[in-house]
C-alpha cells in the first residue's frame, strides 16, 4: 500500500469513527442528559437485611430490617403502587406516598405507623433472607427500576447492604418501636401524605 493509499484510508477510517459518534450520541437514552423520566433518579440506596440483636421476632426487631429507597432528583416521585419484592415472592406495594426530590423512605418489616420517612409492611416475621437474597423495586407499570442482592456466604454484596449508606438522604437512627399494633394512618391521604402498603 502507497503512502497515499494509507493516509486515504487513514481520513476514511477516520471519518467513519466520527460518524460513528454522532449517531452513537443520537442514539443515547433521554435518562444520559438527565431529561429522561423522572423515577429515573429512585434506587434502592442502603438495606439492612439482618437485624441487629439475636434476630427475635419482636417487632423492635422486625423494624431493625429495613430497606431504604432514595429519590436523588429534584423532582418529586408518586411512588403509588409501586412494588418492593423479595426473592421468594413477598411483595410490598406502596400506597399514597409521594417521595420528594433528595428524600429516602425506610420500609421496615414490622408494625407501625406510616410517614414520609418510614413506612411499615406490618408483617409478624422477617422478609430479607441474610443470607441471600434479592430486593427488587418496581414502579406502577412493573417495569424494574433498581435491584440488588447479596450473598453473604460469598461476600457477594454489591456495595449498598447491610447498613452501607452512599451518601444519599438522611441517615438517622431509624428502626426504633414506634407505634405497635394497627394503628397506621389509614384514610385517603390525598396529596403526597403516605397511607399503607399491602402485601
Amino acid at each position: 500500500m502507497t503512502a497515499s493509499q494509507t493516509f486515504t484510508a487513514r481520513r476514511l477510517a477516520a471519518a467513519a469513527l466520527s460518524a460513528a459518534a454522532l449517531v452513537g450520541a443520537a442514539a443515547l437514552p433521554a435518562a444520559a442528559d438527565g431529561s429522561g423520566p423522572r423515577d429515573s433518579r429512585v434506587e434502592i440506596s442502603k438495606v439492612q437485611y439482618d437485624a441487629p440483636g439475636h434476630g427475635s421476632r419482636s417487632n423492635r426487631s422486625l423494624n431493625e430490617e429495613w430497606v431504604q429507597i432514595t429519590n436523588s432528583g429534584r423532582e418529586s416521585v408518586n411512588l403509588d403502587d409501586w412494588t418492593l419484592s423479595n426473592r421468594q415472592g413477598r411483595v410490598y406495594t406502596f400506597h399514597h406516598l409521594r417521595l420528594n426530590g433528595h428524600s429516602t423512605v425506610r420500609v421496615h418489616t414490622g408494625f407501625g405507623r406510616d410517614t414520609y420517612r418510614d413506612v411499615y409492611q406490618d408483617r409478624r416475621n422477617f422478609v430479607w433472607d441474610d443470607r441471600k437474597d434479592t430486593a427488587t423495586l418496581r414502579n406502577d407499570h412493573r417495569r424494574v427500576v433498581d435491584t440488588i442482592s447479596w450473598d453473604a456466604r460469598h461476600h457477594g454484596d454489591d456495595g449498598r447492604g447491610h447498613g452501607d449508606d452512599r451518601g444519599h438522604g438522611d441517615d438517622r437512627g431509624h428502626g426504633d418501636d414506634r407505634g405497635h399494633g394497627d394503628n397506621r394512618g389509614h384514610g385517603d391521604n390525598h396529596g403526597g401524605g403516605p397511607g399503607h402498603g399491602h402485601r
